[in-house]
């Protein structure tokens, strides 16, 4: 079952899916009774996706092993509300996740005093982040986990600080146009990602997923305002994790190393946290096999869910 739902976020609001446990089969004190709260994680998605990408592959099956799910889409993209659009910013990403955590009292079938979060790609590294300082999470779940900041500040050529120049300059013109500026997470097509010379198997798995009918959505734009790179230049997803997630952590890698640097991320988070309990590498799988290969999912899945239950 599937409630769509909105989740207010200081002025604005979040578009979200509720996935819940099917309960046909349980029994109880009578036919009108209400089954118990489910446990409960709340997912944080990759950048550049809509809750009904790989959000809702991960959100279902939790449901279909009887953990309660909540995706939403992040302030300023999808459905959700929040001006200017296309906003990747890693701080409000993380906030998000505490808005919704605000709104599990008052959604049905769910427990909140059992809460834990799932994090996938850059959702990993969001997910970390709110976990360190809201404590009302009582598992951290992440699969794939990336650094934003790592990955960007790594993605300079002239290294981060030069860029953080040409920023500055550019969001000075933008200023005085009125223009934003937004630019693309990938190219637009699979002929385009050729022409530009990016074949390596990462970035054509990435274009296949996002710019095609196999993952891709209407509402999931390939673009990302550039203003915001500047904040994910600064960011450091795993900071102050060793003193402060003291959270019960499952990290799911895939084992095909490749540009995304989620293994090297996932074992970096691995050896910072205070509390790690469950490592899972899925040697066969690369980063975005992760999001949609169903072998890969229902594997990462199961390891998962029983996680969660185990520690919710």
């Amino acid at each position: 079952m599937i409630r769509h739902l909105t989740i207010p976020r200081g002025p604005i609001e979040l578009a979200a899916d509720l996935h819940l446990p099917d309960t046909d089969n349980e029994t109880g004190p009578g036919p009108d009774a209400e089954p118990a709260p489910a446990r409960t994680v709340v997912l944080a998605t990759p950048g550049s996706s809509v809750k009904e990408q790989i959000g809702a592959e991960y959100a279902s099956r939790l449901a279909a092993r009887g953990i309660a799910a909540l995706v939403f889409d992040p302030a300023h993209q999808g459905r959700s509300g929040g001006e200017p659009r296309d906003l990747e910013d890693p701080y409000r990403r993380g906030e998000d996740l505490s808005y919704a955590i605000d709104a599990l009292p008052t959604l049905p079938g769910v427990d909140p005093e059992r809460v834990g979060v799932l994090g996938i790609c850059a959702g990993g590294g969001y997910a970390v982040h709110t976990a360190r300082t809201d404590h009302r999470i009582r598992a951290v779940g992440t699969v794939v986990p990336g650094d934003m900041g790592t990955s960007f500040r790594g993605f300079q050529p002239d290294g981060a600080a030069a860029a953080l120049d040409a920023m500055a300059d550019a969001r000075t013109e933008e200023n005085r146009t009125g223009r934003e500026v937004r630019v693309p997470w990938l190219p637009d097509t699979p002929a385009e990602a050729v022409a530009e010379g990016l074949t390596d198997l990462d970035t054509t798995q990435a274009v296949t997923y996002y710019r095609t009918e196999r993952g891709g959505h209407p509402r999931s734009t390939n673009r990302r305002l550039a203003r915001g790179d500047s904040l994910l230049l600064g960011y450091d997803a795993y900071h102050l994790v060793d003193p402060l997630m003291t959270q019960p952590l499952q990290v799911v890698l895939a084992g095909r190393r490749g540009n995304t640097g989620s293994y090297e991320s996932g074992m970096r988070l691995w050896e910072l946290a205070p509390n790690p309990v469950d490592l899972m590498v899925i040697e066969e799988a690369g980063h975005y096999e992760m999001y949609d290969e169903p072998a890969y999912v229902d594997a990462a899945v199961d390891r998962l869910a029983a996680f969660y239950t185990r520690h919710l």
